[in-house]
């Protein structure tokens, strides 16, 4: 019997069975792209109703590069708003839930203006891709670090059961909207207000742990939690969001920490306290201007996209850079010193290579591509966990062994005090 201070669940009729054929159609197209398997990850995206956990969520009314920024908060209540909203909740792209750290409960829906989104549900496809990877169980125990939406916790919900799931995020707005909607669904997780980075100690140890955000090392507490057999994944990224790696950690029989870096195509956002770098509106125009630059032909071209780890590496040996994955050929900037490279193919195998700026972008990348194909072309390079905090990846051995440090260790002092909400059926739990 649920909590009589939750609201009951949303049961208009025809609105279920709209909401019921967008899930299908959702689900249809995940396994129609390859992102979705048969098993217990579609049968509970299929079970989550989407519009009960997101029953408010954003869409931006301004264009891409516009100040001030506007959105509009479209609610599911207000019958103008559900048709967009439902094509939001299931079109498969990631969904904007709050503004500038707002709460979430109570709002009022309309525009808004300046300021930046701080919540938000991942794309579905990354999302469904991770969580397979994941291989989640029933009866097994879960962290699931940077709540959200509460779509992630509502699956492995789903999947192991409410007893042995623990979803936390720093904000307790975040915390509060999710606990409420997720227990709208039935499900009553442990639910945790926290920095992320200090996992949560008294409900370890996890079979798993699953990090909706990105960093840029592991943090020393999480694969400490972790359970012998268990696994953690984690976005690992660089202020660039062009070339993430996901960090797939395992923790032998014997109690030890092993872990490697994969390249992938997709990554969870910054998480709190670092900003990831762009390119701007004029930085663009310049370089689409060829404004100051320089061109060669050359028979040398980039290396292919799909050549991931390749990209990864210069990511982390020559940081700074991002790409404009928008254009139809490669283009690559360094925000902070203003340098760029593109490269067009041209005629009979040849490239049209165009260099501005201090930096040689394009020596970096034919630098990095060698001593990558010489460490043997690694798409997942191992990840170094010292027990001493200092971290490092590394492939191939001896003289052609390809290898980068990563930055140390935050300030523990900025960590947020965990404050949990044990599951219960008690009324005085009224409640991102």
């Amino acid at each position: 019997m649920l909590d009589p201070l939750v609201p009951p669940a949303r049961t208009d009729a025809s609105s279920d069975k709209e909401t019921e054929a967008a899930r299908a159609e959702m689900v249809a197209r995940l396994e129609a792209a390859g992102h979705l398997r048969p098993g217990p990850v579609r049968d509970a995206f299929l079970a989550v109703r989407r519009e009960v956990l997101m029953p408010q969520a954003y869409v931006r009314r301004s264009k891409p590069d516009e100040t001030p920024p506007r959105w509009d908060l479209l609610d599911w209540g207000v019958p103008a708003d559900r048709e967009e909203l439902l094509g939001l909740l299931y079109g498969g792209e990631s969904v904007l839930i709050q503004h500038d750290g707002e709460p979430i409960l109570g709002r009022v829906p309309g525009p808004r203006s300046g300021g930046s989104m701080t919540a938000m549900s991942s794309t579905v496809g990354m999302t469904v891709a991770r969580l397979q990877h994941l291989g989640l169980c029933p009866g097994q125990r879960e962290l699931d670090i940077g709540t959200g939406a509460g779509v992630t916790a509502a699956v492995a919900c789903q999947i192991a059961g409410d007893a042995g799931v623990v979803t936390m995020d720093r904000d307790e707005h975040v915390t509060a909207a999710a606990r409420e909607r997720l227990a709208e669904l039935g499900h009553r997780p442990t639910v945790v207000t926290g920095d992320g980075q200090d996992g949560w100690s008294p409900g370890a140890d996890y079979d798993r742990i699953f990090v909706s955000y990105a960093v840029t090392r592991v943090p020393e507490a999480w694969p400490q939690q972790l359970a012998a057999g268990g696994l953690a994944l984690a976005t690992l990224s660089t202020p660039s969001p062009s070339w993430p790696g996901l960090a797939i950690v395992t923790k032998t029989t014997a109690g030890r920490a092993e872990a490697r870096l994969e390249a992938v195509a997709l990554g969870h956002r910054a998480g709190h306290g670092w900003k990831q770098i762009f390119l701007n509106s004029r930085f663009r125009e310049r370089i689409n201007a060829t404004d100051g630059g320089s061109t060669v032909t050359t028979r040398t071209g980039p290396p292919s996209d799909e050549a991931r780890g390749m990209w990864l590496a210069l990511d982390h040996l020559h940081p700074g850079l991002v790409r404009n994955w928008a254009a139809d050929h490669l283009v690559i900037g360094a925000p902070d010193c203003g340098s760029w490279v593109t490269a067009r193919p041209g005629t009979a195998a040849t490239w049209a290579v165009t260099v501005c700026g201090p930096r040689d972008i394009w020596s970096e990348i034919q630098d990095t591509a060698a001593r990558w194909r010489a460490a043997g072309s690694p798409s997942s390079y191992r990840l170094h966990l010292d027990p001493g905090g200092t971290q490092w990846v590394s492939a191939g051995t001896g003289p052609t062994e390809l290898s980068w440090p990563l930055p140390g260790a935050s300030n523990p002092a900025t960590a947020v005090p965990p404050q949990a909400t044990q599951p219960s059926l008690s009324p005085k739990e009224t409640s991102r």
